[in-house]
């Protein structure tokens, strides 16, 4: 079922919640620029065995409301906060790929982990998905500067082009016009301005914060979020454990979609 959260400044962000009534839940945070239905290889399995699936649109992307301003990371983790309350979330899995990792580890740490119990994160951007004067992995800032250009230039093409470089297994075309029909759902102004959060902001205090068992989630052919940055997220993540991918770019939730499915369920069963 999908239904509409308010958040703060009357935003209304999009939510689909798959068996509500269960207890297990997982809370799936999306990459940019697509939207919950990136996950819909784990929603057509998860809940048959048992779990609770809910899947946010990211202010600015798919359904949500679009606002012109609100793609700072803290903004960002505060909406996944009014939805936790507004769902009345607790001891719930937050499971964030790519951006949606990054702010995933925000909420970590500006929000002291309120209500999770367990920690997914698949590829995540973080700690700074570019390369800095002190931090030497990541991408170049002139590949990021470079996407936001196309994206007011020519947004239909820079999605085609990220697709073509987001998935290491074969696609069909029908897939793949599906991916880029994802991305159009965004908002223009979205999809550059979360862009520029990669460039403003870090994440390494947030990940010292976190104080859950982590499961870290990474394809080691991605090459929008290289692997060296899974192997990073480790070393600064307590209590956390790094599964490389190796038939997997960074779509690995569908690469080896049975193979994440799999491991997302032991890892949640496991004892914390």
């Amino acid at each position: 079922m999908g239904y509409y959260v308010n958040v703060k400044n009357d935003v209304k962000i999009y939510v689909e919640d798959l068996n509500p009534e269960s207890k297990k839940a997982i809370l799936f945070l999306h990459g940019w620029p697509g939207n919950h239905s990136l996950f819909e290889y784990q929603f057509n399995k998860l809940p048959a065995l048992g779990y609770r699936c809910i899947g946010i649109d990211t202010r600015g992307f798919g359904k949500s409301d679009k606002p012109f301003f609100g793609y700072d990371y803290n903004t960002l983790s505060d909406d996944v906060r009014d939805v936790v309350e507004a769902l009345g979330l607790r001891d719930f899995t937050l499971a964030g790929h790519s951006t949606g990792g990054a702010i995933a580890i925000r909420y970590m740490g500006r929000h002291k982990g309120y209500g999770v119990n367990k920690l997914v994160l698949i590829a995540a951007a973080a700690p700074s998905l570019i390369k800095r004067p002190n931090f030497p992995y990541g991408i170049d800032v002139e590949t990021v500067l470079q996407m936001i250009t196309a994206t007011y230039n020519d947004r239909p093409q820079m999605l085609r082009n990220f697709g073509d470089r987001f998935f290491f297994e074969h696609t069909s075309q029908a897939f793949s016009d599906w991916f880029f029909q994802l991305g159009l759902q965004a908002a223009g102004w979205a999809t550059a301005a979360v862009a520029q959060t990669w460039i403003n902001e870090v994440l390494f205090a947030d990940m010292q914060a976190i104080h859950v068992p982590t499961l870290i989630a990474h394809g080691i052919h991605d090459k929008v979020v290289p692997f060296q940055l899974g192997e990073i997220q480790r070393r600064l993540i307590r209590n956390s454990i790094l599964v490389p991918f190796r038939f997997s770019g960074h779509g690995l939730f569908y690469d080896q979609r049975n193979e994440f499915n799999d491991l997302l369920v032991r890892f949640i069963e496991s004892p914390a």
